[in-house]
C-alpha cells in the first residue's frame, strides 16, 4: 500500500545559485506518494488524495516536507570527541583525533559509535552521510553494516595513512591498496552502500602509498575518493615541506592520479588561482564544512566566487572537527561565513546545498536529493514553528522564505518532525 504525506514541498528544478530563488518549487498543500522505497508522484494534495484514495496518509499540517538532508563529508569515528576544547587542525588531530581513533579496532566499539552515530544524523533529518572510517577494516564494516540496518544511502571507506600518524593507526602502501580493495569488493553496491577510497591527506600518506591508491582508483573508477584540500595554512606548508617538487597542494593528488570528476576534496579554503582552475576543469566535487573551518579557526571558504566560476560544491558537518550534527546549523554558519565574505547567501541556495546540491557533489544527484518521481523516497519533515523564538518569527513571514530562514538560523533536531529512509519513517535514537 502506498503512503501519501501532506504538508508543503518544497524542492529544486535547478541550481539557485544559477537560476536564483526562481528555481525552487514550492507546493503550499502538497504531497509526496511514497511506494516501494520511491517517491512515485508530487504535487497539490488535493489532486493525489483524489488519485490515490487507497493511500495510507500522513498529514503533517504546515510542515515542510524536503529531500533528507545530505552530509557530503564527515568523520563517524570522531562523534564522541564532537565539541572537544582545541587550537589548530594539527593539535586537534594529535590531542584528540588520533587517540580516539585508535580505538575502532574493537568491532564491538566502532559498531557502537556508527549507531550512535547514525542515530543522531537521522533525528536531525540527515538521511544520506559520506563519512572517512579509521585505518580498521573493522570501523568500515561497522559503519556499513550500521546503515544498511537502518536502511540508510551512505557512503564511506577506509582512512589510509602511513606516515606522521600514530603506529596504532598506520598502515602501510601495500595494506592501503589491500585493505581497500578487499573493503571495495565486500561493500561497494550492496543495498544503498558506496564505497569511497580515502587517503586521509597528503601530509599523512607517502607517495608510495598515494600511489598505491591512485592505481586503486583507476581500476575502479567508478568509486569515489574523498581527502581533504587546503584546510590551513600550516597545513599547506607541511604539503610544500613534503612534496617540494609539486606546484601546490592539489598537483600532489594530480600527481598520483588522484583527481578525478568524482573527487571530493574537503573544506579547500585557501585554493590559488591554479587550483581553482584545475578543479573546475577536471569537475571534482569541493565540500563546505562551515562549522568545523569556524571551530578550529582554518578560514571562510569562498562559496559564492567558487559557485560564480561553475564549482560543484557540496555541504556538510565534518563532524567531530565540525561542531554540530545538525545541517540546520551547518546551513546557519554557511550563511554567516557568507556575511563575513561580503555575500548573503539566498535561503534557498542554503537548502538546495544541503539537499540536491550535496547529492549531486556526491555522484548521487539522479537518486537522492529531490522531490521527483523515480528518486529515493529519503525525506525530512521539517516543523517551522519549533520553538516559541521560531514560532513568532515565523508567524511574521509573508513568503516561504520568511518563514524559512528562521529555522535555518535557529533551527535543531527539534525541527525534524518526522525522518523518512528508503520510503519508511524511521524513528530517533
Amino acid at each position: 500500500m502506498p503512503d501519501l504525506l501532506l504538508g508543503q514541498t518544497l524542492s529544486f528544478s535547478g541550481d539557485p545559485f544559477v537560476e536564483g530563488p526562481g528555481a525552487a518549487r514550492h507546493v503550499e498543500r502538497g504531497a509526496v506518494l511514497v511506494e516501494n522505497g520511491l517517491i512515485t508522484a508530487v504535487g497539490e494534495a488535493d489532486v493525489l488524495r483524489r488519485a490515490h484514495p487507497e493511500a495510507r496518509l500522513h498529514d503533517y499540517g504546515r510542515a515542510l516536507i524536503s529531500p533528507g538532508f545530505v552530509d557530503a563529508h564527515a568523520h563517524y569515528p570522531q562523534t564522541a570527541i564532537i565539541a572537544s576544547w582545541g587550537k589548530r587542525l594539527i593539535d586537534w588531530l594529535d590531542s584528540y583525533t588520533f587517540p580516539e581513533e585508535s580505538r575502532f579496532g574493537d568491532a564491538a566499539y566502532a559498531r557502537a559509535v556508527a549507531d550512535t552515530c547514525l542515530d543522531v544524523m537521522l533525528a536531525n533529518g540527515t538521511t544520506t552521510v559520506c563519512s572517512f572510517c579509521t585505518v580498521h577494516p573493522e570501523s568500515v564494516d561497522a559503519f556499513f553494516s550500521s546503515a544498511r540496518a537502518r536502511g540508510m544511502r551512505v557512503l564511506g571507506g577506509k582512512t589510509c595513512m602511513d606516515r606522521n600518524a600514530p603506529d596504532t593507526l598506520r598502515d602501510s602502501a601495500q595494506a592501503a591498496y589491500d585493505d581497500s580493495k578487499a573493503l571495495l569488493r565486500r561493500w561497494h553496491g550492496q543495498d544503498r552502500l558506496s564505497y569511497v577510497i580515502t587517503p586521509r591527506f597528503a601530509p599523512t600518506s607517502t607517495p608510495d602509498q598515494l600511489a598505491a591508491l591512485g592505481a586503486l582508483w583507476a581500476e575502479y573508477p567508478e568509486c569515489p575518493m574523498q581527502t581533504h584540500l587546503s584546510e590551513q595554512p600550516e597545513e599547506i606548508a607541511w604539503v610544500k615541506a613534503l612534496f617540494p617538487r609539486a606546484r601546490d597542494y592539489l598537483d600532489v593528488y594530480e600527481a598520483f592520479g588522484l583527481l578525478r570528476p568524482n573527487g571530493l576534496y574537503g573544506h579547500a579554503i585557501h585554493l590559488t588561482d591554479r587550483e581553482r582552475a584545475r578543479l573546475h576543469e577536471v569537475g571534482a566535487a569541493l565540500i563546505h564544512c562551515p562549522t568545523s573551518n569556524t571551530f578550529i579557526g582554518s578560514g571562510l571558504f569562498d562559496l559564492a566566487g567558487l559557485a560564480a566560476q561553475g564549482q560543484r560544491v557540496g555541504l556538510a558537518t565534518d563532524i567531530g572537527g565540525g561542531s554540530d550534527f545538525s545541517m540546520l546549523r551547518t546551513m546557519a554558519a554557511a550563511y554567516e561565513i557568507g556575511q563575513l565574505r561580503g555575500t548573503a547567501l539566498h535561503p534557498a541556495q542554503l537548502w538546495w546545498l544541503a539537499t540536491a546540491g550535496s547529492a549531486q557533489a556526491l555522484g548521487l544527484g539522479d537518486r537522492i536529493g529531490t522531490l521527483a518521481p523515480g528518486y529515493e523516497a529519503d525525506l525530512a519533515i521539517v516543523d517551522l514553528a519549533s520553538t516559541p523564538a521560531i514560532a513568532q518569527r515565523a508567524a511574521r513571514g509573508d513568503s516561504l522564505w520568511e518563514t524559512l530562514f528562521p529555522t535555518i538560523m535557529m533551527g535543531d533536531d527539534r525541527a525534524i518532525r518526522a525522518t523518512w529512509v528508503n520510503g519508511r519513517p524511521t524513528p530517533g535514537p
